[in-house]
C-alpha cells in the first residue's frame, strides 16, 4: 500500500513539474523542436534514473520494429531529441528501457530486465512526453505533457 501511495505522489509531482516546465515561450519552442521526450525516475531511491540506456523504435509497414536511436538518460533522468520534428510521423513507437543494466550498476537485482512502452502517435504536430516511474519490482507510465 505504501508503494502505491508513493507512486501516486510521484506521479502528481511529475505532473506539476511537467506542467510548469512547459508554460514559458522557450519551453514551447523546445517542445516543437523536440517532439518526443521521456523522463525516468527511480521511485525506490527517489532519484532520477541516471545513465539508463533507452532505445526508440518505430513499427514499419511490415510490422517489424525499426530502431531509430539509442540514448542514455541524463543527470535528471531525461531523454530528449530522440528524433527531429521532420522524422516524427504518425505511427506506433516503442521505448525500451534497459533496467537490468541500470540496476546492475547500482548493485541491485530487478524483476524486469527491460521495460518496453508501446504507444501510438496520431497527431505528430503535438508534443508527446512518455515518462516512466520504476523500481526493481514495478513500474508505471502515463502520457505526460
Amino acid at each position: 500500500m505504501m508503494a502505491y501511495i508513493l507512486t501516486l505522489l510521484c506521479m502528481a509531482v511529475l505532473f506539476l513539474v511537467n506542467r510548469s516546465e512547459h508554460t514559458t515561450a522557450s519551453a514551447h519552442k523546445t517542445m516543437k523542436d523536440n517532439p518526443l521526450t521521456s523522463h525516468a525516475l527511480d521511485t525506490a531511491s527517489g532519484l532520477p534514473a541516471i545513465g539508463m540506456k533507452t532505445t526508440l523504435y518505430r513499427m514499419s509497414t511490415d510490422d517489424t520494429w525499426e530502431q531509430i536511436t539509442s540514448q542514455y538518460t541524463n543527470e535528471d533522468g531525461r531523454l530528449s531529441h530522440l528524433l527531429s520534428d521532420a522524422e516524427f510521423t504518425a505511427g506506433i513507437y516503442k521505448l525500451n528501457f534497459d533496467t537490468k543494466n541500470y540496476y546492475s550498476k547500482l548493485d541491485k537485482k530487478t524483476f524486469y530486465p527491460y521495460v518496453e512502452i508501446v504507444f501510438e502517435i496520431e497527431k505528430p504536430a503535438e508534443h508527446y512526453h512518455v515518462p516512466i516511474l520504476l523500481s526493481p519490482f514495478g513500474y508505471t507510465t502515463y502520457r505526460g505533457s
